[in-house]
């Protein structure tokens, strides 16, 4: 009853959460006048979905930590362990390598039980009963046993086995009726309200590298300038402090380019076919608008390159005004700063003793770059920094991404794209499960993910397979990315019905990765993985590196 007790531990915390969003709504309502109105109804609905949306935020934020000990578990088995499933299958179960698994049938099956049964029953009828293991049941929820507990007792595993129910009862259950490559394109053929959630993934084909994917993804890239983290370039209280940081690297992710892919092209279309609710991006590069989307119907999350404000005075101008400093690679100031009134020349700041005047070398928000610049500094007010209007770690998310999900659209959407991101950052990573799980919801990206469950995965480059689903939906994609001839090969996971390949046979290799020179190259080949102990630099130690690697540039 030990097991049981441990895995039904696992469904307790979602419970009690569960009620305390239901007792929030009742008060809500409960507070309304008697003679409320329709908008007073309206606005108290918003309110409290807006409330439970953060909560769910929060409670991911939360959990991160403890969840973070069993990330490498938690990845969904890799496609050489389910081919392997299958070959043990075909070949009567033996010779594989692959042991004490379930199979895809099974695991299906188990799933459904768990919630079905709940988690304490279930774990009576599976692992009391001894009809399995723990470490058994976890292959039914795609997770790999991690090497560490190889050679352990059972009992080593029901830790793991409680959280892995536990993220299983807070996913949103697939919807089973959806399946093939024919469903979806029948989806986008009568679906009039459609949310896409794009991430990098879709931008990747021009050059433009992502944030997270190892070996080129931007964080990656940066790992050679000896930074503890290399989100630390994204700190807003770094920037703020010394944004010659980020604008020694900001050449390296800015746009360098008008040109807008296949898939941006695809989201396009949806709206010129009035089928595009509303496309929630995680990418900076502002090529949606560039490609045809409307910002009325975009909400850039993370914010993009297409403004920047001064954090001095808040003066706001269109990005293209600052993109030859970035390139060039010079902090860009203020027009508006610039142009204020210097102050008198008999008005001077008193100046301290030149033995308890500082020395470190600085950038702040309106101050000096060099000790050089102090004598200026005390006449005459720098002018304040710009910063694109992208979101920086630290800063909220726009108003419009809350208040257009809770408001508007998740009472009208009828089918969720999410295409080209693992949907791994909060928030935007909760949007699909707090939308109404009877609302389908397509997959499109190069690899599967393990911690939601999609009704149909389309795995291969974003541009090929929608390419593919508009030539079948026979609507015209014309662009110079996609031969007007191109063949498209479709395949089918037999381990899982639901999951399709989209494959070019002797497509060309991806482009290389834009504002990258011969020099950056050869380091990053060069590069070896930095050891623990460097990587645990700390924030300030990190800052140093690269502000003296920029300075030396």
């Amino acid at each position: 009853m030990k097991r049981a007790a441990a895995a039904a531990a696992a469904g307790k915390g979602g419970g009690v959460k569960m009620q305390r969003r239901v007792k929030a709504r009742a008060d809500a309502f409960d507070k309304l006048p008697q003679n409320a109105t329709l908008a007073d109804i309206k606005k108290a609905e918003a309110n409290v979905s807006l409330a439970e949306l953060e909560e769910r935020v929060n409670d991911v934020r939360e959990s991160w930590e403890t969840d973070s000990l069993f990330e490498d578990a938690i990845e969904e088995l890799g496609a050489e362990t389910t081919s392997s499933r299958s070959s043990s299958s075909s070949s009567g179960g033996s010779g594989s390598g692959v042991v004490d698994t379930c199979s895809p049938e099974e695991a299906a099956r188990l799933r459904r039980e768990l919630r079905e049964y709940g988690p304490t029953v279930f774990s009576q009828r599976t692992v009391d009963a001894g009809r399995y293991s723990a470490k058994k049941l976890l292959s039914a929820f795609g997770i790999r046993p991690p090497a560490f507990l190889q050679g352990e007792g059972d009992a080593a595993y029901y830790s793991l086995l409680a959280l892995a129910i536990s993220r299983e009862l807070s996913k949103r259950a697939k919807l089973t009726r959806y399946n093939s490559v024919d469903d979806a394109v029948q989806l986008l053929a009568r679906s009039k309200h459609v949310i896409v959630i794009t991430g990098a993934g879709i931008s990747t084909s021009l050059g433009i590298p992502d944030f997270r994917s190892k070996g080129t993804g931007l964080y990656s890239k940066l790992e050679h300038l000896g930074l503890g983290d290399p989100q630390q370039v994204f700190d807003i209280d770094v920037f703020k402090e010394d944004p010659s940081i980020f604008y020694s690297v900001a050449r390296d992710i800015v746009p360098a380019t008008d040109r807008f892919t296949p898939t941006h092209h695809f989201i396009a279309m949806l709206h010129a076919r009035g089928k595009l609710l509303t496309n929630y991006s995680q990418n900076i590069d502002n090529l949606e608008v560039k490609a045809g989307v409307p910002r009325d119907r975009l909400v850039q999350c993370h914010g993009s390159f297409g403004t920047a404000s001064c954090i001095s005075c808040g003066l706001q101008t269109d990005g293209a005004d600052i993109l030859p400093d970035i390139r060039a690679g010079i902090i860009p100031r203020c027009r508006r700063c610039a142009d204020a009134p210097r102050r008198e020349a008999s008005v001077k700041r008193k100046r301290a003793p030149a033995h308890r005047r500082s020395t470190r070398r600085r950038w702040s928000a309106t101050g000096s770059d060099s000790d050089a610049d102090d004598d200026a500094d005390d006449a005459v007010p720098r002018a304040g920094v710009m910063k694109p209007d992208i979101t920086f770690f630290g800063e909220a998310l726009p108003v419009q991404f809350g208040q257009r999900l809770t408001e508007h659209d998740r009472d009208l959407v009828d089918l969720v794209l999410v295409i080209g991101t693992s949907l791994k950052v909060t928030p935007v990573s909760e949007i699909v499960s707090w939308l109404p799980p009877h609302i389908p919801q397509i997959y499109m990206s190069r690899q599967p993910v393990a911690h939601i469950n999609f009704d149909i995965d389309l795995l291969g480059d974003c541009d090929v397979v929608v390419a593919e689903l508009a030539r079948r939906l026979h609507w015209p994609l014309v662009h110079d990315m996609v031969p007007p001839d191109q063949d498209v090969v479709v395949r089918s996971d037999p381990a899982s019905p639901s999951r399709h390949f989209f494959e070019v046979p002797d497509a060309p290799p991806p482009p290389p990765l834009l504002h990258q020179d011969q020099e950056q190259q050869q380091q990053q080949q060069q590069n070896t993985p930095l050891p623990d102990a460097q990587k645990s630099t700390s924030r300030r130690a990190a800052r140093s590196s690269l502000a003296s690697r920029a300075a030396k540039s």
